[in-house]
C-alpha cells in the first residue's frame, strides 16, 4: 500500500499544493490540533466510505495521530475502489516532530 512520508507532506504543504486530506480522527482530536481537511472519523467513514466526496481516482492522504487507523481507512477506501490512497507514516505525531 501507498504511504507519504511526514517530510514530504510538510514540503507539499508549505509549497501550498491543494491537497484532498482526509483526517479520521474522532472531532474532539481534530479541533484539539489538525492540518486541514475533511474530518470523518473512522467509525462512521467505515460505515459509508463514499460519503468522502472525493473522485475515486483523486489522490487521497489519510491521516490520524501515528497513522494505524489512517491506515484502516486506507484500506477501506481501497476496497470500495479508490485508486490512489496514501497513509501519512507515523501520523501527525510524526508531522509535528518536523516542526519543532
Amino acid at each position: 500500500m501507498y504511504q507519504i512520508d511526514a517530510h514530504t507532506l510538510k514540503n507539499r504543504l508549505h509549497n501550498g499544493e491543494i491537497l484532498n486530506l482526509l483526517d479520521v480522527r474522532q472531532e474532539i482530536e481534530y479541533h484539539t490540533y489538525n492540518i486541514g481537511g475533511n474530518n470523518i472519523p473512522l467509525s462512521k467513514l467505515s460505515k459509508n466510505p463514499d460519503q468522502i466526496n472525493y473522485n475515486k481516482t483523486d489522490e487521497i492522504i489519510v491521516v490520524c495521530k501515528v497513522g494505524l487507523r489512517s491506515k484502516t481507512a486506507q484500506s477501506i477506501l481501497i476496497n470500495n475502489g479508490y485508486q490512489n490512497v496514501k497513509n501519512l507514516k507515523g501520523g501527525l505525531i510524526a508531522l509535528q516532530k518536523l516542526q519543532r
